[in-house]
């Protein structure tokens, strides 16, 4: 690898903004990411290598950042959600329950043995991809408030169960890693929670603004990198390492700044470079010399909306629970996962994105059909929500200074 190719993957990145652009589309950046891996990558022409070692490396210390990321945005401190708390965990485990006899049954059908794998996809939930379809469209109400701790259970569940999952032989050795992992997370989380209380961030914050040391910015690296450590000595993605630290963040309080500047490292360059790395890593010639795993994509896909669709029994509407189906980071874990640890047939990650990729374009279908059903929060609501992102809460709330 070379500044040439890295210079390609990054233009290639680009596409992803561009392909989103189109407000109405309410499509997900990484599709143009992912698209132009592929294109690029062992499926088309075979311009980048997703073997380079240096491009695998960085392509880990994207996926670590992308799944820190994705932490920090579960409403974990809201109140109002922890009020709904109740109703979305049942409905979490109501298509958790559905997606179990469903993986069953693809399994049988199509002799993978993946039986824990398909269910723990199905019933996950990408709060990275609904909650930005949700902010986009200013929807609103009791039903959406009740999805958002069902769509937060069910993504933070199906990260943890997924090691588990996709290697079911090493499944006590997983078990164990990410024990570890959660553990080292909670004590991360008890010390920036006592240095908040005592108001050495606040300080910290201001050296770092005044002298323009990027301090924590630093730190946070640090932390993640890591945990990232402990999550590879223990045989555990990095997925986890960076999905726990995100919630301690978010537990704690993000610092606005330091949510700039995750996002500049993190949404600039590393995150797309993990999902074009990813693309080029597919290899969907395996799908048309397997076409029954076009067939497994599909239904991967359709079944999560199916089984989401159960929580209709508790009065959810349709568009919430096709919204709540939506898909992507565990899909994508899972693909780069079975990749890294040749656990699937060939064809078989590419059939895990297809699957998502059906969840992302009934997502979308759903927020605009919600939008159509007056799903929406109040104008009065949306200044409220406008005046939060700009005052500076108390230390009881957490801190976002900028």
């Amino acid at each position: 690898m070379d500044f040439v190719v890295l210079a390609v993957i990054v233009l290639a990145g680009l596409v992803g903004p561009l392909l989103a652009l189109p407000k109405g589309w309410h499509l997900p950046v990484v599709v143009g990411e992912l698209l132009m891996g592929i294109i690029l990558g062992s499926t088309g022409l075979r311009y980048l290598d997703a073997s380079d070692h240096t491009f695998s490396f960085l392509a880990e210390v994207g996926f670590g950042l992308v799944m820190f990321v994705v932490g920090t945005r579960v409403p974990v401190r809201d109140v109002s959600l922890r009020r709904s708390l109740v109703p979305g965990a049942a409905r979490a485990v109501l298509v958790g329950a559905g997606s179990a006899v469903l993986g069953v049954l693809l399994a049988a059908t199509f002799g993978t043995g993946h039986a824990a794998l398909y269910a723990v996809l199905m019933a996950s939930s990408s709060a990275a991809l609904i909650l930005p379809i949700i902010d986009s469209l200013n929807l609103g109400g009791a039903h959406v408030l009740q999805l958002l701790p069902q769509v937060a259970i069910a993504d933070a569940v199906c990260i943890i169960a997924l090691p588990l999952a996709i290697d079911p032989a090493h499944a006590g050795r997983a078990a164990l890693g990410a024990l570890a992992v959660i553990l080292v997370g909670v004590a991360v989380f008890t010390i920036l929670f006592l240095l908040e209380r005592k108001g050495f961030r606040r300080r910290l914050h201001r050296v770092s603004e005044e002298r323009h040391f990027a301090l924590e910015l630093r730190i946070s690296l640090m932390i993640l990198f890591a945990l990232a450590a402990v999550a590879t000595r223990s045989h555990v993605s990095i997925m986890l390492a960076g999905f726990i630290f995100g919630l301690a963040v978010a537990a704690v309080g993000e610092p606005r700044r330091l949510a700039r500047q995750l996002f500049a490292v993190t949404e600039g360059f590393l995150g797309p470079l993990f999902f074009v790395w990813l693309g080029a890593s597919l290899n969907l010639r395996a799908l048309g010399a397997h076409p029954a795993l076009i067939l497994l994509g599909l239904l991967l896909g359709l079944g999560a909306v199916l089984t989401h669709s159960l929580a209709r029994l508790t009065g959810q509407p349709l568009s919430m629970s096709s919204l709540a189906a939506g898909q992507l980071g565990v899909p994508v874990a899972a693909a780069a996962l079975g990749t890294n640890l040749k656990v699937l047939e060939p064809g078989e990650p590419a059939a895990l994105v297809l699957g998502a990729l059906v969840t992302v374009v009934v997502a979308t279908l759903a927020g605009g059909s919600a939008v159509r059903q007056k799903q929406i929060r109040s104008p009065a609501e949306v200044v409220q929500t406008q005046r939060g992102r700009r005052t500076r809460p108390s230390p009881q709330t957490g801190s976002s200074d900028s």
